[in-house]
């Protein structure tokens, strides 16, 4: 089973606790104390680094990139979108102000933006694929094998029936960047249900799967049936849910589900990820 390592806590997001959530996030305001997490989580062999295009990204790739043989073997698998970077923007320079904010502002792009909102109705796929272009452009000359669509945008158009821009997203990523796609759910089974009627095979679905049910709609048993009998490749997120089940009970149910290829987890502490890491370890072996 792969090991992912996740980027909530450097950002200071904790889905139980706020005041958890605050002192993660003084606690790695400096990137100093970011790249030691990192690093330690490398140096146990952990190769995948999933996370969010937060604007402190690019201070993380920067520092990767200017020292290739350190971390040459590192995979960055970018989630996106980063939804309170464009709820910020909304709010600040309304829907056509915060679309030109993250759109090239030449030649043909730039001079379709300025005629209005026409454009974004006229070529929603142009304008996905523009956006994802945006927001990609921080990894440039780093190893992305798998681009994620993050669950704030999966789960929204999943209920609105949008099933067809997961179809874009995953072309484009595959075209653009010779990637995999990947999306992430609070809601797998209609999200399988989605991904089939579109022509999406065997595709990569990261969601929560944990013991006590948390952030799985639909419910455990679902949750349970789908990873045993459907054709897809699934990522467990929130396996501790956010702290609520002991390290090695949260491990113990996970690693029990069958086919599950990959975890993702963050830790604060190098003693915490080494835990979860073992237990992992343990589950599989």
């Amino acid at each position: 089973m792969k090991i992912l390592f996740g980027d909530n806590q450097f950002f200071g997001v904790n889905h139980m606790s706020e005041d958890k959530a605050r002192a993660q996030a003084i606690k790695f305001q400096d990137l100093e104390a970011v790249m030691e997490m990192l690093d330690v989580a490398y140096g146990d062999g952990i190769r995948a680094f999933m996370c969010t295009t937060h604007e402190r990204l690019k201070d993380i790739c920067d520092y990767v990139r200017a020292q290739p043989r350190r971390y040459g073997e590192l995979e960055f698998l970018p989630c996106m979108p980063y939804a309170h970077k464009y709820a910020n923007a909304v709010t600040e320079l309304g829907l056509l102000g915060a679309l030109k904010s993250f759109l090239p502002e030449d030649g043909a792009v730039g001079a379709a933006m300025r005629g209005g909102l026409a454009f974004a109705r006229k070529d929603i796929e142009s304008l996905a694929g523009l956006l994802i272009d945006a927001e990609m452009k921080v990894f440039h000359g780093l190893n992305t094998p798998i681009i994620f669509l993050q669950n704030v945008m999966t789960d929204l158009l999943l209920g609105m029936g949008m099933k067809d821009v997961f179809r874009m997203f995953a072309d484009h990523v595959q075209k653009r960047y010779g990637a995999e796609p990947g999306f992430i759910t609070m809601n797998l089974p209609r999200l399988l249900d989605a991904l089939e009627g579109c022509g999406i095979d065997n595709p990569i679905i990261c969601s929560s799967i944990n013991k006590a049910g948390f952030r799985m709609c639909g419910g455990i048993a679902a949750y349970e049936e789908a990873i045993a009998d459907r054709r897809f490749r699934p990522i467990a997120m929130s396996v501790l849910a956010s702290g609520a089940i002991p390290p090695a009970e949260a491990i113990a149910y996970v690693c029990s589900q069958p086919r599950i290829e990959s975890i993702v987890f963050g830790a604060s502490t190098p003693a915490n990820l080494r835990e979860v890491k073992a237990l992992i370890e343990q589950g599989t072996a």
